[in-house]
């Protein structure tokens, strides 16, 4: 019976991820990168702060879309955000680029801001988003939070 169930909940689980995974206007047959899962044991003595800021810095700062490419999934990119649910910000930072948040173009070189923005602020963009409650940003994941 408890397999049953969890057979059950592993399907739903996959076909949620295929209907979120649609909103994309053109996907052409291109994937999203996966995701890793890593974890990080500490030894004494070292610092996390350290592998904190050496993260951020290997953040991209700009991406060139490629075709089949929405905003989604460049948000879920782990060198961007690592969660599709923050694409309002890159939206947000390249109005002057883009005028519908569905039509983005292969080529257009998007900015991905890194700074400037408030937790509050995040968590209202995931709400606009989609994102279920809470909408605090997932483990995992690189906000752009002074």
């Amino acid at each position: 019976m408890k397999r049953g169930i969890l057979l059950i909940s592993i399907l739903v689980s996959v076909g949620l991820v295929f209907l979120v995974s649609g909103c994309c206007a053109k996907k052409q047959g291109i994937t999203p990168a996966p995701v890793a899962e890593e974890v990080i044991v500490l030894e004494e003595g070292e610092s996390v702060l350290a592998e904190v800021l050496e993260e951020k810095t290997s953040l991209a700062r700009s991406h060139v879309v490629k075709s089949g490419e929405c905003l989604w999934w460049i948000a879920e990119y782990e060198d961007i955000y690592n969660d599709p649910f923050m694409w309002p910000l890159i939206y947000n930072a390249n109005k002057d680029k883009i005028n519908n948040p569905d039509l983005i173009y292969p080529g257009q070189i998007l900015d991905i801001p890194r700074s400037g923005y408030t937790m509050d602020k995040v968590r209202e963009a995931r709400r606009l988003a989609g994102a279920p409650r809470p909408y605090t940003p997932p483990e995992g994941s690189m906000p752009p939070i002074d």
